[in-house]
């Protein structure tokens, strides 16, 4: 939650212990990714002959690198023009302003912990558009839900299109991430129309002070789901989002051709899917360990060793920071004005 009936971010009034448990909270959530990152890179990096992976990455072609850079990019205003779809249902945001919003989020969720991302450009986002900050929010978890639809749906065409060998827990994973996927499918389709039922539920329990701001809290969030139901707004957010995945998808083959690997489009669809499933997993900043072990275990049944798929996710790795920073940091100057990052370092230090 970004706020609380009695505290707000980087502000403690006496008696209110949100601030203690929301800290308790993210430092155990740092402990498990740090110690689940450890796990997986030790298994990932057991038995790399480090030659073979340095001769990959000097070896690069830059022409290429460049390319992918440029299809990732389009990648990302298309993800900005897809959450304007969203947000627009109840403000009017220019593209430009959620394209540099987006790519400040990302820029977070590179460098902080416990995807802090999400939360500073559903802020920014709710400043510059005189949006409610629940309804921002939720619009961008429902964002991130629809991806998962999505790749759910990718994976599945994928496994039953007959690629073997299959990574086994791919498979158990699609199917845990079905549930998940279909059960929020149903949420956004039903949820929205239990507005006065759910009002009224609120209004016969005995919550006195907190009775009506949760009651404008879960209008804010239905609010936000609702934002689905209009069907060309639904048309134009699914079209977008097969053209992103598809972008996603065609900037690894483009990689790997930098690197002079020969990765099969539906290779390619498969591995994409499996970093955006398994980012789902505790993480620290930039899924160190996790893309590792799953650029090991589904590249490697497919002609592709060890040494060379940690060449890739490298690469992979590095060119998604250089997209953040290329972007976000103009992106927070545009936004925030010159010192922003001065003033975020400060408020964080006072925290």
């Amino acid at each position: 939650m970004i706020i609380a009936s009695r505290c707000n971010v980087g502000f403690r009034q006496p008696g209110c212990y949100c601030g203690t448990v929301t800290s308790a909270r993210n430092v155990w959530s740092l402990v498990i990714s740090i110690l689940l990152a450890a796990v997986l890179l030790y298994f990932s990096l057991r038995g790399v002959d480090w030659s073979v992976v340095w001769k990959t990455l000097a070896g690069a072609r830059w022409s290429f690198i460049g390319l992918a850079l440029g299809i990732a990019s389009c990648s990302c205003f298309l993800r900005a023009v897809r959450w304007r779809i969203l947000l627009n249902a109840e403000g009017r945001l220019r593209v430009a302003t959620v394209f540099w919003g987006n790519m400040v989020g990302y820029l977070g969720n590179s460098f902080l912990p416990a995807r802090a991302g999400e939360l500073v450009r559903s802020l920014l986002m709710s400043r510059h558009g005189s949006l409610s900050r629940t309804y921002v929010l939720t619009t961008a978890l429902a964002e991130r839900l629809a991806d998962v639809i999505a790749l759910v749906l990718c994976s599945s065409l994928v496994l039953l299109g007959g690629v073997n060998p299959k990574p086994l827990w791919i498979t158990d994973i699609s199917r845990t991430m079905a549930v998940v996927a279909g059960a929020g499918a149903v949420a956004i389709a039903v949820l929205p129309h239990t507005g006065r039922w759910l009002e009224a539920v609120l209004l016969r329990l005995p919550l006195g002070r907190l009775q009506k701001p949760l009651a404008a809290l879960a209008e804010q969030v239905l609010l936000g789901l609702r934002a689905f139901h209009q069907w060309g707004r639904f048309l134009g957010f699914a079209g977008l989002t097969a053209a992103i995945w598809m972008l996603d998808t065609s900037t690894a083959v483009t990689l790997g051709w930098a690197l002079g690997l020969k990765i099969r489009y539906t290779v390619a669809i498969l591995l994409i899917t499996s970093l955006g499933l398994s980012s789902a997993l505790p993480s620290t900043p930039g899924y160190v360990g996790i893309y590792q072990f799953v650029a090991v275990t589904v590249l490697a049944p497919f002609g592709i060793g060890k040494d060379h798929a940690l060449a890739f996710i490298f690469m992979f790795q590095a060119l998604s920071y250089v997209l953040v920073v290329l972007y976000g940091l103009p992106g927070l100057y545009v936004l925030e004005g010159p010192g922003a990052l001065r003033r975020s370092l400060r408020a964080r230090q006072q925290d």
